[in-house]
């Protein structure tokens, strides 16, 4: 599968690495220029490219880049991706340590609903309360008992499927978080978020998570 990713950091940096690793063709960009990917370039075998040519031709485009810096990514950056591409947001709303305040989030709208009316096209939450190391690290075969599961919130159930499959083919079981309009319950301090747990665990912490977003993750 072609895969674009956008974001070249601690999530972006290892979904290359193993993506690669699984024979998936990735494109991968970040804000300062291929020129500073030649390294993972090599150890991957990842093509570095502009962040404006990541999704050319890609089936899944993957936005990892901080929340402020999502309005900065190029217009029209998913023109040429595949027609049936799947967008992949694995953002966080962090206003105290780096993004500053985005008032519609304060006012109550998911994260990933403020990135998708960003960028202009739906998206597929998941990978945002995930251990960067526990990409390279956790995957297990499906039926491990215990493996770690991940929630994955989003609209469209065909475009869903896609990530959840992408997911366990990473050695991760899945979740479904419900529509995005339920992903907050994925965010920054509810109970899922940096869970190792299994599906069960995972399904449990969903259900207990509270809308109100507690002091530490306002702005």
């Amino acid at each position: 599968m072609k895969i674009g990713i956008i974001g070249a950091g601690n999530i972006g940096g290892n979904l290359t690495r193993r993506l690669t690793a699984l024979g998936h063709e990735v494109s991968v960009a970040n804000s300062r220029g291929p020129h500073t990917l030649t390294a993972l370039a090599v150890e991957t075998g990842a093509t570095p490219v502009a962040a404006s040519e990541a999704a050319k031709g890609a089936r899944i485009v993957v936005v990892t880049v901080p929340l402020k810096a999502v309005p900065d990514l190029p217009d029209g950056f998913l023109a040429g991706a595949a027609d049936d591409v799947v967008v992949i947001d694995t953002g966080n709303y962090y206003p105290q340590q780096r993004d500053g305040r985005l008032a519609a989030i304060e006012d109550g709208l998911p994260e990933s609903r403020w990135t998708e009316q960003q960028i202009n096209h739906p998206v597929i939450k998941a990978f945002n309360g995930t251990y960067a190391q526990d990409i390279l690290d956790q995957g297990k075969p499906q039926g491990t008992p215990g493996r770690q599961a991940l929630p994955v919130a989003g609209d469209d159930a065909a475009a869903k499927q896609t990530v959840r499959d992408l997911i366990d083919e990473l050695g991760f079981d899945t979740v479904d978080a419900g529509g995005l309009d339920e992903s907050w319950r994925q965010q920054p301090g509810t109970p899922v978020y940096g869970n190792r747990g299994d599906a069960d665990a995972i399904t449990k912490a969903l259900a207990e998570a509270s809308p109100e977003r507690t002091a530490e993750w306002r702005a």
